[in-house]
């Protein structure tokens, strides 16, 4: 039997970085708050709280005095740097680069979209915490769009600027634009300056992950993903995986797996979220590596 791991799976840098941050100031002894899950992955979040990690939601924060904050990798709006500011709490931010670099693009672009009442259109997840970071930056005129049926929502006779949550699907994001494009230019004759802005602002870790993912679970009999369930990047890349090969089980722990999945299969392969931990995925295939031994596969 063969096992193999994807080599591009485990934490994305921004993730990986908001993590270490937060298990060097807890080795210091120091009392770390984060404001949300730290990533979703409920394991890891076991583990870091196991660590000491205390996380917190936005009413205890907003309660928070003279203390210091983690601010994880998805970002926050500009009113949580000013709650802080304002009841002394220390921000130890986490902020992803690329998340940081697409929140001012959007706060430069929200200038320029008012000087030709223009809009700013942001694709990604409602609720999610890096798009509630985003939708701050727009100061609360952004439009959030999390599909092509939301696309009724944009005023085509005006111009727009486009933004993607950095983990969305490139594919769907290119859909979208494409969709608004087409839109756009049926009212051009009426209104000629309806046009579009494109930002290619999904994450390159993740878009060039796609790709790379897809050749690795055509080389296999049977994939195992592994993410937490409240994962977008977890759900985007399971589909990539599906599309790919039918025989794809979407795990979050050892416990949900079926040896039956592996009965008959020569390879196995494993490969995860960015949200998810390296070492939970290696984890994962040393118990499928077992599990094929105990039942002799």
């Amino acid at each position: 039997m063969k096992i193999d791991i994807e080599p591009g799976s485990g934490f994305c840098f921004g993730v990986e970085n908001a993590v270490n941050i937060a298990e060097e100031l807890l080795m210091e002894g120091q009392k770390v708050y984060c404001l949300g899950e730290i990533v979703h992955n409920d394991i890891e979040v076991r583990r870091l709280r196991e660590l000491g990690l205390v996380t917190i939601s936005y009413e205890e924060f907003a309660n928070l005095r003279d203390s210091s904050v983690l601010v994880r990798a998805h970002g926050e709006p500009p009113s949580t740097y000013e709650t802080a500011r304002r009841n002394n709490v220390s921000i130890i931010d986490a902020t992803c680069p690329i998340v940081h670099s697409l929140q001012e693009k959007i706060k430069r672009a929200l200038t320029l979209a008012r000087q030709e009442n223009g809009q700013i259109v942001i694709f990604g997840k409602e609720g999610h915490a890096e798009v509630i970071g985003l939708l701050g930056a727009a100061n609360g005129l952004g439009i959030l769009i999390t599909g092509v049926d939301d696309l009724n929502k944009i005023d085509f006779t005006r111009p727009v600027w486009l933004f993607s949550q950095t983990t969305k699907s490139t594919a769907e994001y290119n859909i979208i634009s494409e969709t608004i494009e087409q839109r756009l230019l049926a009212n051009r004759n009426n209104w000629p300056g309806n046009h579009l802005k494109v930002h290619n602002t999904i994450c390159r870790q993740v878009s060039g992950r796609e790709p790379r993912l897809k050749i690795f679970v055509r080389q296999h009999d049977v994939i195992i993903f592994v993410s937490g369930r409240k994962s977008s990047n977890g759900k985007m890349l399971y589909e990539v995986c599906l599309g790919e090969n039918k025989r794809s089980y979407f795990v979050s722990s050892a416990d949900e797996i079926n040896p039956m999945w592996f009965s008959g299969v020569e390879s196995i392969g494993v490969c995860g979220a960015t949200s998810t931990p390296r070492w939970l995925i290696r984890q994962i295939a040393e118990t499928i590596g077992e599990i094929c031994r105990e039942h002799g596969f």
